[in-house]
């Protein structure tokens, strides 16, 4: 099989697949790159970071499987994969936990002030009674989009004795069920953004949510709010986010893993924020979940083939 790999995966996996297929790599390249390189390519693995157009999909007639190594699909034309019948398997377990326990990394981060803390006594300034902290413990975890991630981060906010509330794009009382079995209550996105101490982000970017923590959602939240993004550049649109923190907005605190403009020589103008905390997009980026990924290619991959010897025979 001609493989199109357009984003870096396990360095095992990639050794694995070039002994058995014929592979290409092109990571993270603009789409013209992208075109010439997937021409007589049947399949394709990608993550974030880089862009699948109609127009890069067109330039293999003989493309059949399409792997996602994660779980997002903003960054491919979903319609054209539905319109032309593709396979498409997506591979979003093994991310979200580390997506979750990055939530926590972040939670904490904001709440003790850790990289304060960090460069002042790096510097000699011994500030153990000055710098401000406060416990999760007690506290209201909203959770915006409870589902595979965000499911698991209120999980875990639940056993660290949070109060963990959130919501769904389509609740219903099953829903509501499965939710309440993890420590989550389910409700609308309006008590979560009203209620919540910390907010955890974790919807796809689409239409119906970006911008979606915009100028007048800010106003609502509670006072000394932490906001966390793990979902997708866009969904919080950054500059009201500047301008409500600049300005005695709500928000103590906000961690970005994820941003409107991403790449090498991007600087988001939150970085002037000195209680804004920014990473680039490595929520899932930890080396037991890419094995784990990899692992999945690999199965994937061969269960494809194998289906596709089978139908050779009958034939």
């Amino acid at each position: 099989m001609k493989i199109l790999i357009a984003s870096p995966i396990d360095p095992d996996t990639l050794r694995e697949l070039k002994e058995h297929h014929t592979v290409i790599c092109a990571f993270d390249a603009v789409p013209e790159v992208l075109k010439a390189s997937i021409q007589g390519c049947e399949a394709l693995i990608f993550r974030s970071g880089v862009k699948i157009t109609r127009e890069v999909l067109q330039s293999s007639p003989d493309l059949q499987l399409i792997i996602r190594a994660g779980s997002g699909v903003d960054n491919i034309d979903i319609e054209y994969v539905y319109q032309h019948k593709l396979e498409l398997v997506r591979i979003p377990e093994p991310g979200a936990r580390a997506v979750a326990e990055m939530s926590f990394a972040l939670m904490l981060a904001l709440s003790r002030n850790i990289f304060m803390a960090d460069r002042m006594t790096k510097q000699g300034h011994w500030i153990k009674h000055e710098i401000e902290g406060y416990l999760l413990a007690n506290k209201t975890l909203g959770i915006i989009g409870a589902g595979n991630i965000g499911s698991k981060v209120g999980q875990i906010g639940a056993d660290w004795d949070m109060e963990v509330i959130g919501c769904v794009e389509h609740p219903s009382q099953q829903r509501a069920e499965e939710l309440l079995t993890k420590g989550i209550f389910l409700t609308s996105f309006e008590e979560v953004i009203s209620r919540s101490d910390y907010i955890s982000i974790h919807v796809p970017l689409k239409d119906s949510t970006r911008n979606l923590i915009n100028a007048d959602v800010l106003k609502q939240m509670k006072p000394g709010v932490y906001l966390i993004n793990l979902a997708r550049g866009g969904v919080v649109d950054e500059e009201a986010l500047l301008h409500a923190m600049s300005n005695g907005g709500a928000v103590r605190g906000a961690a970005l893993d994820v941003h409107k403009q991403e790449g090498e020589g991007k600087v988001s103008a939150l970085a002037s924020l000195p209680n804004v905390i920014l990473t680039p997009h490595i929520g899932a980026m930890t080396i037991d979940t890419q094995r784990e990924i990899g692992r999945r290619i690999i199965e994937t991959v061969n269960s494809f083939e194998a289906r596709r010897v089978q139908v050779e025979v009958k034939n």
